[in-house]
C-alpha cells in the first residue's frame, strides 16, 4: 500500500475536524464548538485545528461553506425554470439523507439570527443561494417559461420556503412527510411561476 501523501493527509485530518464540529454543534449549537474540543473529539490536539482553520469563526466559514456545496447533487440543467424546480425538488429529497455535517449547518443558520459572529457567514451562503434561484427566474422569464415577477422576491420566498422545510423536519422529522412534499412543493412553483 503506498504511502498518503502531505496533501492526502491535510485534506483526512480537515474532513475528521469538520465532522468533529459538526457534531459538536448538533449536540450542543455554536456554544459547544470550541477549537479544543473539535480537536479532542477528532483526536488531535487543538493546535492541528488552529493550523487548519486559524479560528474558530475560519472554522464555521469552511463548515458552512462544504456542507452547503453539492447538498444538490447533480444539477446540469441550463438556469430557467426546470434548473429552479429541479433545486426544489432536490433540496427537499436531500434532506432525508442529511448528516451530522447538514444538520450542522441548518442549526447555525438558525442560530446567526442572534449570533453576530456568525451571522455574516450565513449572511453570504443565503445570498449566495438566492442568487443562483434569482439567476433561473430570470432565464425563466427571458425563455417565456417563467411569468413576470420579481426574481429578487421569489427568490427570497423560495429559500424561505426550503429553510422552513428543513427546520421543521430536523424538529419533528415525523411531521413532515419529504417525498410527498417535495412534489408537491415542485407542482406548487411550477404552477406559481408558470405564465
Amino acid at each position: 500500500m503506498p504511502r498518503r501523501t502531505q496533501a492526502e493527509r491535510r485534506a483526512q485530518t480537515g474532513a475528521a475536524l469538520l465532522a468533529a464540529a459538526a457534531d459538536l454543534v448538533v449536540e450542543g449549537g455554536l456554544g459547544a464548538l470550541t477549537l479544543a474540543r473539535v480537536g479532542e473529539r477528532a483526536g488531535y490536539s487543538r493546535g492541528i485545528v488552529t493550523h487548519h482553520f486559524g479560528s474558530k469563526q475560519a472554522l464555521v466559514d469552511t463548515l458552512a461553506r462544504t456542507t452547503q456545496s453539492g447538498f444538490v447533487p447533480g444539477v446540469d440543467h441550463e438556469p430557467g425554470l426546470e434548473r429552479l424546480l429541479f433545486l426544489v425538488d432536490g433540496y427537499i429529497g436531500a434532506l432525508a439523507g442529511s448528516g451530522p455535517a447538514n444538520r450542522a449547518f441548518l442549526l447555525l443558520w438558525a442560530e446567526s439570527a442572534t449570533s453576530p459572529e456568525i451571522a455574516e457567514t450565513f449572511r453570504a451562503r443565503d445570498a449566495g443561494f438566492r442568487a443562483d434561484l434569482r439567476a433561473d427566474v430570470a432565464a425563466g422569464i427571458a425563455a417565456g417559461t417563467v411569468r413576470e415577477v420579481d426574481p429578487d422576491d421569489t427568490a427570497v420566498a423560495i429559500l424561505g420556503q426550503l429553510r422552513g422545510i428543513a427546520l421543521q423536519h430536523h424538529l419533528d422529522p415525523a411531521a413532515v412527510d419529504l417525498d410527498r412534499l417535495r412534489g408537491a412543493v415542485r407542482e406548487q412553483w411550477r404552477r406559481a411561476l408558470s405564465p
